[in-house]
């Protein structure tokens, strides 16, 4: 063979095992490759994995952590509970009435000068467009008894409605021809709201011969003696800026939910205005059925509406002035609950926005303070709004809706059974000493309470950033003639409203959630929290949906 043929030969042998060898390798590679490509069983697995290490390393003791901070809150608020049950058990054994505690003398006609030994009052009615209580509650403080030239009956009207002012202007008239010192005075704008008109008012030239000033919202209808068992008061204890008296209800009797109202504001006022007016002389101006010493009004720098509770912004600026106030629980002055479930949430928005905004503006102001001491500057900032302001909203929503039912799903966090259920027992009992009567609707009044806090807690994260509606204010609707029974054809235009504005998706998600907890505890669980937590979901759906607040028809 030639040389030129071997050359060739081997050149076609070498290039033959050359491309020998990359086929076996590119097979090795791919066969390499298509090992390395994961089944989506190796993803699944992959991602129970990961989530197992993030729920075992992050989200379990976040949420131990959570439920431990719960625990505290529940613990703070219960001792905080029994400390005021304390103090009205001693103001109840020893008997630690007003008259016992201040001076107080009944006020009598002077012989020689007669009516003229009377101080000169001025009584305040802000009204907006309420013509179907303005009648009762004009004809209730035109009927105080007080000598005639020496009160003086002021209805602020912000009505923007004709009808009511017409109807509100004419009852001052009648009142007026009567003999009546009344006054009728509107404005061209609603500046300030409720604090816009009580300001306004108090600038006419008539008011500076007054002493004192007294405050019925539009639906509350005083007893003939109310100034003759308040006044005194400020006059021998020059030191007392106001006295309070408490609200009873007039239509608590009309349906499901103003039994519960009047159950939480029993409360309210049996233990809580009790108890700040027995130890500090401290409490929350109602904004309503209360006297003011109008030069310590004045000093405090009169109504300001930098928050939508303007009676709790004018009793701090008073504290902090030095002024002390007196709340009198036998002083009982008529009044409505509302009965119309969207009224309820404006008001409930209301109450628990304003006070968490108020505390915002004023907590550095309160720490400040060198008329105060450190006890009472301690009792306004932890008591008074921290505790019952902030916590009892956080607790009620955060605890017992949120965090509780989701324990069912991590068997690794456990709620004590003293925190779970014996203390909120306890403390829903205390509750509800204030009001004996409404005690076999216990259980409904827990799970309304709770459906309601989603709301509270809302409007407390507002008032808190001082975001969203903060500053809205919306008159709560009255009825008026409350101490009859209405027909349910005479219930509110709500019962009549279209079906998407009853809903409240916030609430319906909460019952969602709840549901769903519940039905988890049933299949997986090992207690039976799932009796609970059904419950409650029915509740959040009760409210989700609107149907609330309808009237309970009443035997005649």
């Amino acid at each position: 063979m030639s040389p030129l043929a071997i050359f060739h030969r081997l050149a076609h042998d070498t290039f033959s095992s050359f491309l020998l060898s990359l086929s076996q390798a590119g097979s090795s590679k791919a066969s390499t490759f298509r090992n390395a490509i994961p089944t989506s069983e190796d993803i699944f697995a992959r991602i129970r994995l990961w989530l197992g290490q993030t729920r075992a390393v992050v989200v379990v003791p976040v949420f131990k952590f959570m439920v431990a901070l719960c625990l505290i809150m529940s613990v703070m608020l219960f001792v905080e509970m029994m400390y005021m049950g304390i103090v009205v058990a001693y103001v109840k054994l020893f008997k630690r009435k007003p008259e016992k505690v201040y001076k107080w003398e009944a006020m009598e006609d002077d012989v020689e000068c007669g009516s003229e030994s009377f101080p000169m009052v001025l009584v305040q009615i802000p009204m907006y467009n309420e013509k179907e209580v303005c009648e009762q509650s004009i004809a209730a403080a035109c009927k105080i008894s007080w000598p005639s030239n020496r009160i003086i009956i002021q209805v602020l009207d912000d009505s923007t409605d004709p009808a009511s002012k017409e109807l509100v202007e004419k009852e001052c008239e009648r009142w007026s021809k009567e003999g009546v010192n009344v006054t009728f005075e509107i404005r061209d704008n609603r500046n300030g709201y409720k604090a816009g008109a009580l300001r306004e008012g108090m600038k006419h030239s008539y008011v500076k011969q007054c002493d004192y000033v007294a405050i019925f919202d539009a639906d509350f209808q005083p007893d003939p003696d109310f100034l003759l068992r308040t006044v005194p008061f400020l006059i021998h204890n020059p030191k007392l800026a106001l006295v309070q008296g408490r609200w009873e209800f007039v239509n608590a009797d009309q349906c499901m939910m103003t039994r519960l109202q009047e159950m939480s504001l029993s409360y309210h006022f049996t233990v809580e205005q009790q108890v700040g007016s027995s130890t500090f002389a401290f409490f929350g101006f109602n904004g309503t059925a209360g006297v003011w010493r109008i030069s310590a009004l004045n000093e405090s720098g009169g109504w300001n509406d930098q928050t939508t509770v303007e009676d709790m912004d004018l009793a701090v600026r008073a504290t902090l002035r030095g002024w002390k106030f007196l709340y009198i629980d036998d002083l009982k002055v008529k009044s409505e609950l509302p009965c119309s479930f969207n009224a309820l949430r404006s008001q409930q928005h209301r109450w628990t926005c304003g006070p968490a905004n108020l505390f915002r503006k004023m907590a550095g102001q309160i720490i400040r303070s060198e008329n105060v001491s450190v006890g009472k500057k301690l009792y306004m900032i932890y008591s008074f709004f921290f505790m019952r302001k902030i916590v009892a909203h956080v607790l009620t929503f955060g605890f017992y809706c949120v965090i509780l039912p989701a324990t069912v799903m991590f068997p690794e966090v456990t709620v004590p059974k003293w925190a779970a259920f014996y203390l909120p027992s306890l403390i829903t009992l205390f509750i509800a000493i204030g009001r004996l009567r409404s005690i076999h609707l216990l259980a409904f009044w827990v799970l309304f309470e709770n459906a309601m806090s989603l709301l509270r807690t809302k409007a407390l994260v507002m008032g808190l950033l001082e975001t969203g509606r903060v500053q809205e204010w919306v008159v709560t609707e009255k009825l008026g003639d409350g101490l009859k029974t209405k027909l349910i054809a005479q219930v509110p235009r709500e019962n009549h409203v279209r079906f998407r504005e009853r809903v409240h998706l916030l609430e319906l998600l909460v019952g969602a959630y709840l549901l769903f907890c519940g039905c988890y505890d049933i299949i997986f669980g090992k207690n039976t929290l799932y009796v609970y937590l059904l419950l409650q979901s029915t509740a959040f759906f009760v409210v989700g949906f609107g149907f609330v607040g309808k009237y309970v028809p009443a035997s005649s």
